[in-house]
C-alpha cells in the first residue's frame, strides 16, 4: 500500500492517512478542518485536499454524510484514494481535477459546505518554491482567489458555507474575491501563536446570497501564556499522533 517516501499519520486510534513530503499537513489545516466541520447530514468538498487530511478529520468528527476531495496533483489525489481504500470509506470521494472545472464532476448547487486551505503567496510574490508540488500548494499559479470563490458559488446550495484559511495580510483581497461571487462573509477567526501576539493566520466563512452581518470571534491560540499547548488546541488535535 505504501510507495517510496510515504508514511502513515493516525487520525485517531483507527483512520489512518498516507503522507509524504510533497504531500501532508500542517496545523492551519487543522484549525481549517475544525472551523468548517460539516454537520452530520451534510454534503461537503474540500477543494485542493493534498492528502486528504481535511475530510479525514471531518470522518474522525463524524460530521458529513457525504465528503468529496478535489486535488489537482497526480501524486497527492493518489495518496488520498489509497487512503480511503487503506481504511474503507465509502462516503469519502476522491475526484482528481482542477477546482475550475468541476462541471459534470460534481453535482452543482447541491452542497451544504466547501473549504479549501488555499495558497497564501500571491502570483509573483515570495521566493517561489523549486518542487512543482511546493509551487502549486504555496504560490497562486494554479488558482487565485477569484477561481476558489467562484467555484464553490457553483457547487453551494443557498445559505452554503465556503471556510477558507489565509494569512492576516490578504484578507481583504480574499473578501474582496468572495463578494464578487455572492458570497458574504459571516464569521471571522484569528489564530494567534500566543497571548500578546499578533495573529498569523485567519479563518474566514462565507455564505452563498446571505445578506451582510459578521461576526469576529474570540482568536485562537496555539498556546497558552506559558508555552504550552492550549485547552482548545488540544481538542482540536484530538487524538491524532505521529507513528
Amino acid at each position: 500500500m505504501l510507495k517510496d517516501g510515504e508514511h502513515i499519520e493516525f487520525i485517531n486510534n483507527e483512520l489512518q492517512l498516507i503522507v509524504s513530503k510533497e504531500h501532508t499537513f500542517g496545523t492551519d489545516a487543522l484549525l481549517l478542518a475544525d472551523f468548517s466541520k460539516p454537520s452530520k447530514n451534510a454534503v461537503a468538498c474540500d477543494f485542493g485536499t493534498g492528502c486528504g487530511i481535511i475530510p479525514f478529520y471531518w470522518k474522525r468528527e463524524n460530521a458529513g454524510k457525504i465528503i468529496y476531495g478535489v486535488e489537482l496533483q497526480e501524486k497527492g489525489y493518489d495518496q488520498f484514494r489509497r487512503s480511503a481504500e487503506l481504511n474503507g470509506i465509502g462516503n469519502i470521494i476522491p475526484i482528481n481535477s482542477d477546482l475550475k472545472v468541476l462541471k459534470g464532476k460534481l453535482p452543482f448547487g447541491q452542497f451544504d459546505v466547501v473549504s479549501m486551505n488555499p495558497p497564501y503567496t500571491k502570483s509573483g510574490g515570495g521566493i517561489v518554491s523549486r518542487e512543482e508540488s511546493a509551487k502549486i500548494a504555496r504560490h497562486e499559479i494554479k488558482c487565485t482567489f477569484e477561481d476558489i470563490c467562484m467555484s464553490a458559488a457553483r457547487l453551494l446550495k443557498f445559505g452554503g458555507r465556503l471556510c477558507m484559511c489565509i494569512r492576516p495580510e490578504r484578507m481583504c483581497q480574499l473578501i474582496y474575491a468572495m463578494n464578487k461571487s455572492k458570497i458574504e462573509p459571516k464569521r471571522i477567526r484569528f489564530v494567534t501563536q500566543r497571548p500578546g501576539q499578533s495573529p498569523w493566520l485567519v479563518l474566514i466563512e462565507g455564505k452563498l446570497g446571505r445578506k451582510s452581518g459578521l461576526t469576529v470571534e474570540p482568536e485562537l491560540y496555539i498556546e497558552n501564556e506559558k508555552g504550552e499547548i492550549s485547552g482548545e488546541m488540544l481538542r482540536i488535535i484530538g487524538t491524532y499522533r505521529k507513528e
